[in-house]
């Protein structure tokens, strides 16, 4: 990029030819700020064809590698770009030498197409855009990415490379947004995701390290590039085929939208479907007929993914704290707590087991969890009327010590599902052989995902890395127990890491105080733990439908609260349940603040009840009457849910 005078124009292959000994080793802020705002937004890749078109130097490639993609190919005319490329992929890619204004694709051969700054090389941009349509498959994806031509045109930026003491200028072709938009549209592919981002501070470090911090200046005024997001028109799927029914699309307006820990857009997220349709620049969507349309404002909040809870026991929720501490290993726990027929084992195992089950799946809708894994075989009551989403599809064991038979518990677990088990849940010998018990069963491999393992050791670690397993870490719950928990340094062991709230039997409270204590006491870094209850916690628990994201196609979960004006992830790292005033699971407002709930058409908010907690209502899609009418009689005094005081209504 350069705003000074050409001494030539170059073709796009014979500009590359130039740049590539040195377009790794210069300071680029707009592949900077282009990665921190497309990597989100891009899909896991796991099984996916994958075909980046203009790869360059591979920097992209080298990136979806580590995704599992069941195929890379990249595309590019430099021959010596793609050497390069060659060298950073090392075998794990494919590569085409070869001009993208000419090359022929095979239909229906790829799921992402990426095409990053090579739009504006295209001279024939319909027929390059029919030809990638034809080139996708149902469901696919592409991402286009280049400089955004409105600062293009302001700033006269030129696209070239430095070179025997001259700038070169390549040629291209400078198009509006709306533009390209609308031939996208032409040739079947639809708009679902407009970001047109600025520079910031990271990008602010790169121009002054080249000396050019007045050019950030002025450049910082306009939008630096510009993301789209596009697939194949397709038909509506049916509510047969989702599972439920969504008849109306839902448009959140005026919102931030966190888009990783540290990035966020503002604009306005589409929900049809149940799924998010539309992300981004409200202006540059094109409305297509369809059901009713509904708009929502929420100007002045920050919208979230919804959380994940790894680890929870739901029939619990109701249950105070038991124990003193200071145990060696959970089993001292389990014999000290084993007082059934004593208060208040007693009085809590009256309520119905379903009741209780209810009560957890609220615990969890009250602080932002939008699916939890509920350790224990999956029940009836987990249906679609249910407070939150509960995994089903994992096997599990409840630990070493308990299960006698782990090798054919983890056989019967199907292929592709986590088995999940108690392990190392406490400080002494014992806790720490159990990993070389579940090793000698044939239980442990990259599926295998254990709870707690405070017990571990060097040598536990190192085994549960080598085999790729994951860890769901419960802090609080460990510190209660044993006094202390994992460390950070600890944690860095683990190649796959989640955040679990235990039950309120041994934990400090749900899963934003989970969060708080593991930021505020354990000291572990807010960007970390945004992970460890978003994406992180679904690609450990083999979540296939975007859970803990907010992308395109990935289901509706959402979580809206205040915008502090912070990072996604520092302001998750402040939140308690008072902070959170609306969450939308597949699509439906499961809960929704005063405030909020006002502003919601009555039809989506129908059949909600309010629930106090501490003094703080909230309207909940819940049978609060008869979950109260089933409680209470058992309870004696006002009811807890995870330590805290509820009642129905706007009673205090």
């Amino acid at each position: 990029m350069s705003t000074q005078p050409s001494t030539s124009y170059l073709t796009p292959r014979d500009g590359y030819r130039l740049w590539a000994s040195s377009y790794d080793k210069e300071l680029n802020p707009m592949l900077a700020l282009e990665r921190r705002v497309l990597a989100p937004l891009l899909p896991m890749a796991s099984g996916l064809d994958v075909v980046d078109l203009g790869c360059g130097t591979g920097r992209w490639l080298e990136i979806l590698k580590t995704r599992r993609p069941h195929r890379l190919v990249g595309v590019d005319c430099s021959p010596e770009m793609l050497a390069i490329a060659r060298e950073k992929t090392d075998g794990a890619a494919e590569y085409l030498e070869g001009d993208c204004n000419q090359l022929v694709y095979p239909p229906a051969s790829a799921d992402l197409i990426l095409c990053n700054f090579l739009l504006s090389y295209i001279e024939d941009m319909p027929s390059f855009l029919g030809r990638i349509h034809r080139m996708l498959r149902p469901g696919g994806s592409v991402f286009l990415t280049d400089l955004h031509p409105c600062t293009v045109s302001a700033l006269q930026w030129r696209r070239g490379v430095q070179a025997g003491g001259s700038f070169h200028e390549i040629q291209t072709h400078n198009r509006p947004v709306n533009e390209i938009i609308a031939c996208c549209e032409r040739e079947g592919l639809r708009i679902h995701a407009c970001l047109e981002p600025h520079f910031g501070p990271a990008e602010r470090e790169i121009f002054r390290r080249a000396g050019k911090e007045q050019s950030f200046s002025l450049a910082s005024r306009h939008p630096a590039i510009y993301v789209l997001q596009v697939q194949p028109v397709r038909t509506p799927r049916s509510a047969t085929e989702l599972g439920e029914s969504r008849d109306s699309i839902v448009t959140l307006r005026g919102a931030r939208i966190a888009l990783s820990p540290q990035e966020s857009c503002s604009g306005e997220t589409v929900l049809e479907e149940g799924c998010l349709a539309f992300l981004g620049n409200a202006s540059k969507r094109i409305c297509h007929e369809g059901n009713t349309r509904i708009d929502v404002d929420l100007r002045g909040f920050l919208l979230l993914p919804g959380l994940v809870n790894a680890h929870d026991h739901l029939e619990f929720a109701l249950f105070p704290r038991l124990g003193k501490g200071g145990y060696r290993n959970f089993l001292e726990w389990a014999e000290d707590i084993h007082q059934p027929g004593r208060s208040p084992i007693a009085q809590h195992r009256e309520v119905q087991r379903n009741v209780r089950l209810w009560w957890g799946g609220i615990r969890n809708l009250l602080c932002g969890v939008t699916t939890v894994c509920h350790h224990n075989p999956y029940e009836d009551v987990f249906g679609k009327e249910f407070a939150v989403r509960v995994l089903r599809e994992f096997g599990w064991a409840h630990s070493v010590a308990l299960d006698g038979d782990l090798a054919k518990k983890k056989r019967e677990t199907l292929q592709g599902q986590p088995f999940i088990v108690h392990l190392a849940e406490g400080v002494d010998e014992a806790s720490a052989e159990e990993i070389h018990t579940l090793q000698r069963a044939g239980a442990l491999d990259e599926t295998t995902v254990i709870v707690h393992g405070l017990g571990l050791g060097k040598k536990g670690r190192a085994l549960l890395r080598n085999a790729r397993a994951g860890l769901i870490w419960c802090p609080s719950s460990n510190t209660f127990l044993f006094g202390r928990t994992l460390s950070g340094k600890e944690l860095e062991s683990f190649p796959l890491l989640a955040l679990g709230s235990d039950s309120p039997l041994t934990a400090q409270g749900d899963l934003l105080d989970e969060i708080r204590y593991a930021h505020e006491i354990v000291g572990i870094a807010a960007n970390d733990l945004f992970t460890y209850v978003m994406e992180g916690a679904a690609q450990l628990l083999r979540l296939r439908h975007g859970e803990g994201t907010l992308r395109i196609g990935a289901r509706a979960d959402i979580v809206a609260v205040r915008d502090r004006g912070l990072s996604p992830a520092e302001t998750l790292v402040t939140l308690s349940h008072r902070d959170v005033e609306l969450v939308v699971i597949g699509g439906q407002v499961q809960l929704a603040s005063e405030a909020l709930i006002r502003r919601l058409p009555a039809g989506k908010v129908s059949g909600m009840l309010p629930l106090s907690m501490d003094g703080i209502v909230r309207w909940i899609r819940a049978p609060l009457h008869e979950l109260f009418d089933e409680t209470t009689p058992h309870l004696p005094g006002k009811i807890r849910l995870g330590g805290k005081l509820v009642s129905l209504g706007i009673e205090s």
